[in-house]
């Protein structure tokens, strides 16, 4: 990373130094946090190794995004200061991620046992007395919650001047509040065992797309300084970018290779998810095809089955659909961007950013 302050250090940015920068703040954080919770003894010991485990690796994308708010209205005074921020919203993706596991049930997360699954493990393992799910799902519960109060002392504490950051916490506090609500949305939706169109992709702007792209950003940009114009520039480009990620989230949740997302094949089925992808097979698929699509969603799959079930999607039209909404939203935010007032090079840089979001395979 450049020690220059101009953004021109944007065309030449180290991607992969970056998550370096990014996985080096969140282990000195999480270290500062082993030192105040080391006279709890072996079990703080054991919350800490979880959460420097479900911290460890990812895309980074939230961190790149909220670097590259900041670079889009003004140079960072402080680098490691900004990379300590950016790190903060990485925390509030990992409290998210082991909260949304244990709602969905979900075994596996990045190829590894979800947390619930981890702590219910070690309970079986060492014959403790109760339940072993009981516990597993009380442990994550308190780790994703820990998680997230992480995430507001990071970035309070990243060293960035204090008007900036209390404006920057602001952001993250509309942030939670959505993500939060978003998905309880979402549990609701699947409770309920239906959902349109308009039902799922307001679960997928409130419960994803938000906290994953436009927020960041607006983190990013009000630690600068950033106008309101400025903030709008950028939500016109991070929320329907948002929503193109998340849509492409949605078709490797059904068609993705588990060698490469770490996932069972088609994991939202099994799960029952009611995606905008699978509202739209259920509209455009015909009366069977949709009734075995509704009755099979939430229920243990064999190959055979989840594969019938790809079929069906695909030939409802509902995967060609919804690569062609990722398009169209794709280019709606990367137009904006480019007729926006931001830097020149940020923009650049976004618009790889843009891609790397809605055209990935895992």
């Amino acid at each position: 990373m450049s020690d220059s302050p101009a953004p021109a250090a944007s065309t030449t940015w180290d991607a992969d130094g970056f998550r370096d920068q990014v996985q080096a703040a969140l282990e000195q954080f999480l270290d500062r946090q082993a030192d105040r919770l080391a006279p709890l003894g072996p079990d703080a010991e054991r919350l800490l190794a979880e959460a420097r485990a479900v911290v460890a690796g990812g895309k980074r994308l939230r961190a790149a995004f909220c670097w590259w708010g900041h670079l889009a209205v003004a140079a960072p005074v402080d680098e490691q200061a900004l990379v300590r921020a950016c790190a903060a919203l990485e925390l509030l993706h990992a409290s998210a991620l082991v909260h949304d596991d244990l709602m969905d049930a979900s075994d596996t997360r990045r190829g590894r046992p979800a947390t619930h699954r981890a702590f219910e493990r070690e309970h079986r393992s060492d014959a403790w007395r109760g339940d072993p799910e009981q516990y597993g799902a009380a442990a994550a519960i308190l780790l994703g919650d820990l998680l997230l109060s992480w995430s507001d002392e990071l970035l309070r504490g990243c060293g960035l001047p204090l008007p900036r950051v209390v404006a920057a916490l602001e952001v993250l506090d509309l942030c939670r509040t959505e993500v939060i609500a978003g998905q309880f949305l979402d549990v609701s939706v699947q409770a309920r065992g239906r959902a349109d169109v308009d039902a799922a992709m307001t679960v997928l702007r409130y419960k994803s797309a938000k906290y994953s792209i436009e927020r960041p950003l607006q983190v990013g940009a009000a630690l600068a300084g950033a106008d309101a114009a400025a903030m709008d520039q950028l939500s016109a480009f991070g929320l329907p970018l948002g929503e193109a990620f998340q849509l492409r989230d949605d078709l490797l949740g059904v068609y993705g290779d588990p060698a490469t997302t770490g996932k069972p094949a088609g994991d939202d089925l099994v799960e029952g998810k009611r995606t905008v992808l699978v509202a739209l097979a259920l509209d455009g698929a015909d009366e069977d095809d949709a009734a075995l699509l509704d009755r099979a969603l939430g229920r243990p799959l064999d190959a055979d089955q989840v594969e019938r079930l790809r079929s069906i999607i695909t030939g409802s039209g509902a995967q060609a659909q919804v690569e062609e909404v990722i398009t169209a939203l794709t280019r709606r935010a990367t137009d904006s961007l480019e007729r926006s007032g931001l830097d020149p090079e940020a923009r650049t840089v976004l618009t790889t950013l843009a891609a790397a979001a809605t055209q990935r395979v895992v």
